[in-house]
């Protein structure tokens, strides 16, 4: 067994380890409720000190946190809940790139300008309901709020 079989049996073997996966290099967008600089700095900070993370974006203005990093959304989530504040993932999308904006389930007041809340996320946990039962129970006796011009 010469140089290169021995280098190609120590090569075995280190491959030979389970290697662990290496998370994806992603962006984590949430919504806190901040009032102040002090809520601000505190939630800097502790998503500072996760491992993974190579930056974090604060906008109290918007009460929206960017964390960049290779990170989990869900721990990411965890963290800022574990200051004491209101977490939730961020909920809007601008909104040139919803069809129907203005409808009642998009529209949000508390929304920041130039965003709607998410149609897409809202749709996908309410499947129950289509626009074609809409249209129906619209003028259906059983609805108290149907229209009465018939």
């Amino acid at each position: 067994m010469g140089v290169e079989g021995t280098l190609e049996y120590f090569s075995g073997l280190l491959s030979s380890y389970k290697r662990k996966k290496r998370k994806q290099l992603q962006t984590v967008e949430l919504k806190v409720r901040m009032d102040c600089e002090g809520c601000e700095l505190k939630v800097k900070n502790i998503l500072s000190s996760m491992k993974g993370v190579q930056s974090v974006d604060v906008n109290r203005k918007q009460q929206r946190v960017t964390v960049t990093g290779y990170v989990e959304a869900s721990k990411v989530l965890k963290k800022v809940k574990s200051t004491g504040k209101t977490a939730e993932m961020w909920p809007y999308i601008p909104y040139n790139v919803v069809a129907n904006a203005y409808t009642s389930q998009a529209w949000d007041k508390k929304a920041p300008p130039g965003y709607v809340r998410n149609v897409e996320a809202l749709a996908i946990s309410n499947p129950g309901s289509r626009p074609d039962d809409q249209y129906t129970t619209m003028f259906s006796d059983e609805n108290p709020n149907a229209c009465s011009i018939m």
